[in-house]
């Protein structure tokens, strides 16, 4: 039986002995693949939350996490509503909003835009639009002012203090018929929140003259309460709250609902990349298993010797793990020190590719956003370390139980 100190003197000696230059290839390329698939598959994780949460975050700095609607699309009475709503605990505001389409035009050039009426006070409560706007005058904006994108203004050459005319489809009724409700706007600033829908088709205006593009005037009516709460975990317990308070015949919608189809869409994409990428650890590991078979060929008289002066299976089996296990331990931390150095600096080796290629990599139109973010979490880190290792570790387990089986009289029979 070998003490530790035969154990590792054994050990140096099979792994002093030069292997054949195709092993050690192919051992160098089970490393570079084990680094490769952990550095992947923790940067397009990250990207992947990182792009989830800055867009869930642009969605919720321009709309509440619940939203109340009549059925009809008028809902009256709403300032005492929104009293009643703002009492429940976790509730931060609630902020009355029309919601409608319109036409926006420009000298002769005219595009359809989303129009959201607000009060001014109640801008601030959308913070990704309030933290943009340069120019916070209140007295413009009640009278005719207008905020819009900046994708919008650069598509039709828009300028601040430019006049513009917004169509709506409501009608109203004129000496020379039914005309669509129009009125004649200025400028006053030009956001930009960083997320493409927004900023290439959002206008927003006062509450007051919403109200009379869209025919709300009449009745004091709006399209929907925006409440904003502290925690969007407490959703659904504000749901419930505000069930309580107001009329049956009105609906209550979460964050969620409204972008169901959008979230889990980004929740399977998530899903299946990660399932994707981990075949790349997984090939690594069986370069791990073939590099190790052929090792263990390779050294087949070695251990023949070893075994002959007293070295027991589990010593011999102890040396081939370790030696495969060594490949995946160390392209784990390599593969894991590269994939955070590239999400600190993603956006910068962005704007290098795209520069150096000549090419648009990260175009807004497609993906909603105008900055390629990572965001990483460390218990799912974590987990890819955990699971690039155990899959190394496994893949070391049967070149080891193999060189247990070299009979030494075999292989010294002809030495």
């Amino acid at each position: 039986m070998f003490n530790q100190l035969e154990f590792l003197i054994a050990f140096r000696y099979l792994r002093s002995k030069r292997s054949e230059g195709f092993i050690s290839v192919i051992a160098g390329f089970s490393l570079l693949g084990i680094i490769l698939g952990v550095a992947t598959l923790i940067i397009v994780m990250s990207v992947m939350n990182g792009f989830r949460a800055e867009l869930i975050g642009r969605i919720l700095g321009l709309n509440g996490h619940l939203g109340v609607y009549e059925s009809s699309g008028n809902l009256s009475d709403f300032d005492n509503y929104a009293v009643s709503i703002a009492e429940i605990p976790d509730v931060v505001t609630v902020t009355p909003q029309i919601e409608g389409q319109g036409l926006l035009v420009k000298n002769n050039i005219s595009t359809g835009v989303v129009v959201r009426g607000l009060r001014w006070t109640d801008l601030s409560a959308r913070k990704q639009l309030w933290n943009s706007l340069k120019v916070k005058d209140t007295k413009s904006f009640n009278e005719n002012g207008i905020l819009l994108g900046n994708r919008l203004a650069k598509r039709l050459g828009i300028k601040l203090g430019d006049e513009l005319v917004l169509i709506t489809t409501e009608m109203q009724i004129t000496a020379f018929g039914s005309v669509p409700r129009q009125q004649r706007f200025r400028v006053i600033d030009i956001f930009d929140v960083g997320m493409f829908e927004y900023d290439n088709s959002f206008v927003f205006i006062d509450l007051n003259k919403a109200q009379s593009l869209f025919g709300h005037a009449e009745n004091n009516s709006i399209s929907n309460l925006e409440v904003y709460i502290k925690n969007s975990i407490s959703v659904e317990k504000v749901k419930k709250r505000i069930s309580e308070i107001i009329s049956p015949g009105l609906l209550i919608t979460d964050w969620q609902e409204r972008n169901a189809t959008f979230i889990n869409a980004l929740k399977v994409e998530r899903n299946v990349m990660f399932l994707i990428l981990t075949l790349i650890i997984m090939v690594a590991a069986f370069n791990i298993i073939s590099s190790m078979i052929m090792f263990v060929r390779s050294k087949t008289i070695d251990i023949a010797v070893l075994s002959a002066i007293g070295a027991n299976s589990s010593n011999i089996m102890k040396i081939f793990f370790i030696t495969g296990a060594s490949i995946g331990f160390i392209g784990t931390i390599l593969g894991t020190f590269l994939g955070l150095l590239v999400c600190i600096n993603i956006d910068g080796i962005r704007q290098f590719l795209e520069n150096f290629t000549n090419n648009e990599l990260f175009s807004a139109e497609i993906y909603f956003l105008t900055k390629l973010p990572a965001l990483v979490d460390p218990s799912e880190v974590f987990q890819i370390i955990l699971m690039a290792l155990l899959l190394s570790f496994i893949a070391s387990i049967y070149p080891a139980w193999r060189a247990t089986k070299i009979l030494p009289a075999e292989a010294l029979r002809y030495e």
